[in-house]
Protein backbone atom coordinates (compact mmCIF):
# COMPACT_ATOMS: atom_id res chain seq x y z
CA UNK A 1 0.00 0.00 0.00
CA UNK A 2 1.25 3.14 -0.83
CA UNK A 3 1.80 6.28 1.53
CA UNK A 4 2.40 9.52 0.39
CA UNK A 5 4.94 12.05 2.01
CA UNK A 6 1.91 14.46 2.90
CA UNK A 7 0.32 11.45 4.91
CA UNK A 8 3.46 10.96 7.24
CA UNK A 9 3.64 14.55 7.71
CA UNK A 10 0.37 14.43 8.54
CA UNK A 11 1.06 11.90 11.15
CA UNK A 12 4.24 13.75 12.43
CA UNK A 13 2.22 16.55 13.03
CA UNK A 14 -0.66 14.88 15.02
CA UNK A 15 2.15 13.56 17.23
CA UNK A 16 3.85 16.42 17.16
CA UNK A 17 6.75 15.21 16.17
CA UNK A 18 10.26 17.24 14.34
CA UNK A 19 11.53 15.00 11.69
CA UNK A 20 14.30 16.11 9.19
CA UNK A 21 13.49 15.09 5.67
CA UNK A 22 15.63 12.25 5.47
CA UNK A 23 13.89 10.48 8.22
CA UNK A 24 10.55 11.53 6.55
CA UNK A 25 11.90 9.38 3.61
CA UNK A 26 12.93 6.34 5.96
CA UNK A 27 9.02 6.24 7.84
CA UNK A 28 7.30 6.51 4.65
CA UNK A 29 9.07 3.48 3.78
CA UNK A 30 8.40 1.68 7.18
CA UNK A 31 4.94 2.78 7.00
CA UNK A 32 4.46 1.73 3.54
CA UNK A 33 6.16 -1.90 4.63
CA UNK A 34 3.88 -2.50 7.59
CA UNK A 35 0.81 -1.63 5.26
CA UNK A 36 1.74 -3.51 3.00
CA UNK A 37 2.03 -6.75 5.12
CA UNK A 38 -1.23 -5.91 6.93
CA UNK A 39 -3.08 -5.68 3.24
CA UNK A 40 -1.34 -9.45 2.84
CA UNK A 41 -2.99 -10.38 6.28
CA UNK A 42 -6.23 -9.36 5.45
CA UNK A 43 -5.78 -11.47 2.30
CA UNK A 44 -6.19 -15.19 5.18
CA UNK A 45 -9.24 -16.75 5.70
CA UNK A 46 -10.14 -16.46 9.08
CA UNK A 47 -13.75 -17.60 9.22
CA UNK A 48 -13.26 -20.81 11.27
CA UNK A 49 -10.51 -19.61 12.95
CA UNK A 50 -12.37 -19.22 16.69
CA UNK A 51 -11.40 -16.17 18.89
CA UNK A 52 -8.89 -16.36 21.97
CA UNK A 53 -9.86 -15.85 25.02
CA UNK A 54 -6.36 -15.73 26.25
CA UNK A 55 -2.64 -15.72 25.49
CA UNK A 56 -1.11 -19.20 25.03
CA UNK A 57 1.32 -20.65 27.43
CA UNK A 58 4.73 -19.81 26.08
CA UNK A 59 6.66 -22.35 24.36
CA UNK A 60 9.54 -21.42 26.53
CA UNK A 61 8.00 -22.72 29.68
CA UNK A 62 4.49 -24.94 28.43
CA UNK A 63 4.41 -26.10 32.00
CA UNK A 64 4.75 -23.28 33.49
CA UNK A 65 2.14 -22.74 36.53
CA UNK A 66 0.20 -19.43 36.28
CA UNK A 67 -0.78 -17.45 39.74
CA UNK A 68 -4.71 -17.67 40.97
CA UNK A 69 -6.19 -14.55 39.55
CA UNK A 70 -7.16 -12.95 43.08
CA UNK A 71 -7.72 -9.30 43.61
CA UNK A 72 -5.40 -7.64 46.33
CA UNK A 73 -4.73 -3.91 47.70
CA UNK A 74 -3.42 -1.84 46.07
CA UNK A 75 -2.65 1.18 48.26
CA UNK A 76 0.75 2.99 46.83
CA UNK A 77 -1.32 6.26 46.35
CA UNK A 78 -0.52 8.21 49.56
CA UNK A 79 2.97 7.01 49.19
CA UNK A 80 3.59 8.22 45.54
CA UNK A 81 1.56 11.93 46.08
CA UNK A 82 3.56 12.28 49.04
CA UNK A 83 6.57 12.80 47.03
CA UNK A 84 4.84 14.70 44.24
CA UNK A 85 5.31 18.32 44.94
CA UNK A 86 2.02 19.49 44.39
CA UNK A 87 -1.11 17.07 45.00
CA UNK A 88 -4.01 17.35 45.85
CA UNK A 89 -5.49 14.02 46.99
CA UNK A 90 -6.33 11.97 44.89
CA UNK A 91 -4.68 14.21 42.37
CA UNK A 92 -1.17 15.43 40.84
CA UNK A 93 -1.28 18.58 40.04
CA UNK A 94 1.18 19.12 36.67
CA UNK A 95 2.07 21.85 34.53
CA UNK A 96 0.31 22.16 31.00
CA UNK A 97 1.38 20.43 28.63
CA UNK A 98 -0.95 21.36 25.37
CA UNK A 99 0.49 24.01 23.23
CA UNK A 100 -1.49 24.08 19.72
Amino acid sequence: MKISREEVLRVTELAHLELSPEEVETYRGQLEEILTYIAKLEELDVTNVEPMAQVLQPAAQPNAEMRDDTPRSCDVAEPILAQAPEAKKPFFRVPKVIER
